[in-house]
């Protein structure tokens, strides 16, 4: 009985282990056509990339032979944070022919002022310049002043009014799920939003889609964000 056992044990495990094996290549498959995917590009003509120093030296000429039209980078955060890469990255994706847009992360915790200050000397005022993009992910509950989302609206508005009279151009709105929680109002503000869906087309208004977060590219050793805007 104990040698059967041992037989039907070792059975059971070369079965599982073919079954194994034999799934690899269709996973492999998988994996490559999602972190390869990209919208059509018949119905979505201009598409592009987010990039900041986290990204790494990434070749602009190569994104812009592969398909990219436009690259948003991360410019600045809060009131004194500045991405590193950002002045090297406008310069090498203004050479290789890209559209360029600055991203501002905004924190509810410092006044507006001073956090507009830090983007306006940032960001240099060019007449070809895409429109700012304010991502909104950290919400005010952890803020030191409890008015800080009681207030979150109009100081908002006005960091968003001064940024837009530097760039002479309306603002995007990119808002993270758990901020629009905490602050509904945000979608309030009149401005078009930037969209986070992988792989899916968002079933809400949006101007620019995220459409894969994990994009591989020839020009770059990570994976990047591919967004398209609206047609």
């Amino acid at each position: 009985m104990g040698r059967q056992r041992t037989w039907w044990q070792a059975r059971r495990w070369r079965v599982a282990l073919g079954v194994v094996l034999a799934s690899l290549p269709v996973t492999a498959w998988g994996w490559w056509q999602a972190a390869h995917w990209a919208p059509d590009a018949a119905a979505f003509p201009v598409q592009g990339v987010v990039l900041g120093a986290a990204d790494g030296a990434v070749d602009m000429r190569v994104l812009a032979a592969t398909g990219a039209r436009f690259a948003y980078l991360e410019a600045s955060r809060g009131a004194g944070a500045r991405d590193p890469l950002f002045a090297r990255n406008l310069a090498l994706g203004q050479a290789a022919g890209l559209r360029i847009g600055a991203i501002h992360r905004y924190d509810p915790c410092v006044p507006a002022d001073m956090q507009a200050a830090s983007f306006v000397t940032t960001v240099p005022r060019l007449p070809a310049m895409l429109p700012p993009a304010v991502a909104l992910v950290k919400t005010a509950e952890g803020c030191a002043d409890p008015l800080a989302a009681t207030g979150l609206e109009g100081e908002l508005t006005t960091f968003l009014n001064q940024i837009e009279h530097h760039t002479g151009s309306r603002a995007l709105l990119a808002i993270d799920p758990a901020f629009a929680a905490q602050h509904p109002q945000a979608a309030d503000l009149g401005r078009k939003l930037w969209v986070t869906s992988d792989w899916w087309q968002p079933d809400q208004p949006w101007t620019l889609w995220t459409a894969n977060a994990a994009y591989r590219s020839e020009a770059s050793d990570a994976p990047l964000r591919w967004v398209v805007a609206q047609p």
